[in-house]
């Protein structure tokens, strides 16, 4: 035996806890990680790390995997890109990929005016394309975002998102001309007529709305804790983006790709935007982020304005393509409102005293937990339903301006059993906390 595989048969397995060691020695802090496990295989709703042990995923990297992990359709398009070419630069030698793909997203966004694509790497590259093609076309400067979102890690998106830890803290300072109004959220108080009563008191304390370019909010906030926006609420913003000549942004990058139950979740208002990112679960896993919206303000910075060296991938391009067909073919945007209702019924029926809120837009679902005496925001038991649902094998993920919320993220490809067998470990965890 050669001498390599000697000492390899001889070392010791590894494990969680040395790969954990090793991460601790290797990598920074500011990067934190969930859990102390490390994947080793998966497949659609569930993975196994390297000692073997089984995990259902709620997480599905962050709302990444609506297609689950793995797809087989996913994973055969991208090896078939691999047997073509694995990446030209789009602006030197452009694919046909690239073009039917953005006809594909054009073709799905709401509103019947012509509409232009293009594509990106992340979610917030996306969102500093949108501000600048907005910037741009109104020759304009400022950007209007809401306290609780959260649109990137960037200098630009850190600054448009409106919460402070952790992810602003010690990272200024931030570019100007950005601003934070409030967002409605009934259960902290804030009404429609609240918030949009902050968005035009900006234009008396702060800026002029002529010098106002965009305003970005999300539909569904996620980091600010799964909050869906209403119909009043986007009627309002339009209304007075139209007063003033300001363009309208959605930020779909978590939302988008059937997960609220509509293929994007603006859908839900009836209400048209100028412009829209996306990014997340549109390739499964592939980094693929985009901008689409209205044809003229797309056409407005002139060429080579956009673009970036990986933009628009052609195995992310792959992978993309066989995400929408499953998206239709296995009707995800049904499963998505049935997996949905499923859930919010069993932590209601749960009866947890300190749930003070069970939310959200098809399978984009929240649990909000409270103080039961005081009604007060109550982290603990948030990060404690998550450490026990964790320990039992299912992993969640928390969110909120407090903390306090747990949000759900499952594949919507998730099967039956697994499902029901994850809201059983759920139901243990309240329970237990």
């Amino acid at each position: 035996m050669p001498q390599s595989s000697a000492l390899r048969a001889a070392a010791p397995a590894e494990t969680n806890a040395d790969w954990e060691a090793r991460r601790l020695a290797a990598t920074p802090r500011g990067v934190s990680v969930l859990g102390d496990f490390y994947i080793d295989r998966a497949e659609n709703a569930e993975i196994w790390d390297i000692e073997g042990k089984r995990y259902i995923d709620f997480a599905a990297g962050i709302a990444v995997l609506n297609v689950g992990h793995r797809h087989p359709r996913v994973v055969a398009a991208i090896k078939a890109q691999v047997d073509q070419f694995l990446h030209t630069c789009y602006q030197v030698a452009p694919y046909s990929s690239y073009v039917s793909l953005a006809e594909k997203i054009a073709a799905r966004a709401p509103g019947a005016h012509a509409k232009k694509t293009i594509f990106l790497t992340t979610g917030a590259e996306a969102v500093e394309n949108a501000v600048k093609i907005a910037r741009f076309a109104t020759g304009r400067p400022g950007v209007i975002a809401f306290g609780g979102a959260f649109h990137g890690r960037t200098s630009l998106t850190m600054a448009l998102t409106g919460k402070v830890a952790p992810y602003k803290i010690g990272f200024g300072p931030f570019p100007g001309d950005i601003y934070h109004a409030a967002y409605p959220d009934a259960m902290h108080g804030v009404s429609v007529a609240d918030a949009l009563a902050s968005l035009k008191k900006l234009f008396k304390n702060d800026i002029d709305p002529q010098r106002v370019a965009a305003i970005i909010f999300e539909p569904v906030q996620g980091e600010g804790g799964f909050v869906p926006a209403s119909k009043e609420f986007v009627e309002g913003l339009r209304a007075i983006a139209d007063e003033h000549g300001i363009l309208l942004i959605a930020d779909e990058v978590q939302s988008g790709f059937a997960r609220t139950g509509k293929f994007f979740a603006v859908e839900h208002f009836g209400v048209p935007v100028d412009l829209m990112t996306f990014a997340k679960s549109l390739a499964a896993g592939m980094p693929l982020s985009g901008v689409v919206g209205r044809a003229e303000i797309m056409d407005a910075p002139g060429p080579g304005g956009l673009g970036g060296t990986y933009a628009g991938n052609p195995l992310a391009v792959a992978a993309a393509h066989a995400v929408i067909d499953i998206i239709d073919e296995e009707k995800l945007v049904a499963r998505a409102n049935e997996l949905g209702e499923r859930l919010k019924s069993a932590v209601r029926a749960a009866a947890h005293p300190a749930v003070g809120d069970v939310r959200g837009l098809g399978s984009m679902v929240a649990v909000e937990f409270v103080d039961p005496k005081t009604h007060e925001p109550a982290p603990a038991i948030a990060k404690k339903v998550q450490a026990a649902a964790l320990k039992s094998g299912l992993i969640l993920l928390t969110c909120g301006t407090y903390g306090n919320v747990i949000r759900f993220l499952y594949p919507l490809t998730t099967p039956d059993a697994v499902f029901t067998e994850a809201l059983d470990i759920l139901t243990a965890a309240l329970a237990q906390a």
